[in-house]
């Protein structure tokens, strides 16, 4: 009977950690810190490397990241691999990410699509909104 009680036990633990497990992130970028969003790109990648699908969302001075003349924050080497916020960035999408800028980063700035990196897009604010509502999602904001 004891034995029939630990395997139902371990059995509930094991379904509910499958059921509870996150295959999907959302990172939220805002930062202006150069450090800061290399940093969000560095979590996110080892994210993807062990098996995460990833969305990144790019607002306010995040949004810079996108751009395709991006400001020089962007592209600098940080210490202590030489990698850029921008250069990461590049290298989630590579490895499947999908990288959006808020709705309303562009318009903000008087601009359009044109001035983003090719693959990024601008984010439909209701799918967003569902995926970072999904409990299967984890939402990392920097």
């Amino acid at each position: 009977m004891r034995r029939l009680a630990l395997l139902i036990t371990v059995c509930a633990v094991s379904f509910t950690a499958s059921a509870n497990s996150v295959d999907r992130l959302v990172t939220v970028v805002t930062s202006a810190d150069p450090q800061t969003q290399l940093m969000a790109m560095v979590l996110t990648m080892q994210a993807i490397r062990a098996g995460a699908s990833a969305d990144i969302l790019l607002c306010g001075p995040g949004g810079d990241l996108a751009l395709a003349s991006p400001p020089s924050s962007a592209t600098a080497p940080q210490p202590p691999r030489d990698a850029s916020p921008q250069g990461l960035l590049q290298a989630a999408m590579e490895a499947g990410a999908d990288v959006n800028v808020c709705a309303i980063y562009l318009p903000g700035r008087g601009e359009d699509s044109s001035v983003l990196l090719e693959g990024i897009a601008v984010a439909a604010p209701d799918r967003m909104a569902a995926t970072m509502m999904d409990p299967t999602v984890r939402v990392w904001s920097f």
